[in-house]
């Protein structure tokens, strides 16, 4: 197993839009590319020394044979894939919101930033209710997060991939 670290790099091909998005969630750089051919996923992932992810097995064994380090994510389920592609590459399955957090859209680093940041930007309701914001630092998504009714179903997918890898 590969040692913990955020600075594994990968880019994800069109058949793993959530997977990408949970990664992002975990902190990792994932580049997400749908409408990519495959030849043109081989190039990007060589030049840039991503990993490329892919469920496709007819384009995993190309980028094998093309020298480009790559997974095969075969999982029926994304509990499946977190648990084997955490396995492989030592992913931590914590989320650390603090530092690590990236957006699950645009994939830009998240910052913690304070209730009064958010003032009419999110429902009042939800103002009342949380005290912890996250906005994404791309100007062009600005994204705003926080640990809302979605965090325990967040938190129990990630507790479900960790009891497969043991």
């Amino acid at each position: 197993m590969v040692e913990l670290t955020k600075n594994l790099r990968f880019i994800a091909d069109g058949m793993l839009g959530k997977l990408t998005r949970w990664l992002r969630i975990l902190g990792y750089d994932v580049e997400f590319k749908p409408n990519e051919a495959d030849d043109k996923l081989l190039i990007l992932a060589k030049e840039t020394k991503k990993i490329l992810l892919t469920g496709d097995l007819e384009l995993y064994r190309k980028a094998l044979r093309s020298g480009v380090e790559a997974f095969l994510v075969d999982g029926k389920t994304e509990v499946e894939n977190l648990a084997k592609i955490s396995k492989k590459f030592g992913i931590n399955l914590d989320v650390d919101e603090v530092e690590e957090t990236r957006c699950p859209k645009c994939n830009f680093r998240l910052k913690m930033v304070s209730a009064k940041d958010v003032e009419g930007k999110v429902p009042s309701t939800t103002l009342k209710t949380y005290k912890e914001f996250w906005v994404c630092t791309n100007p062009q998504c600005q994204k705003i997060y926080w640990q809302g009714s979605h965090w325990k179903k967040i938190g129990k997918i990630l507790k479900e991939a960790k009891t497969l890898i043991n």
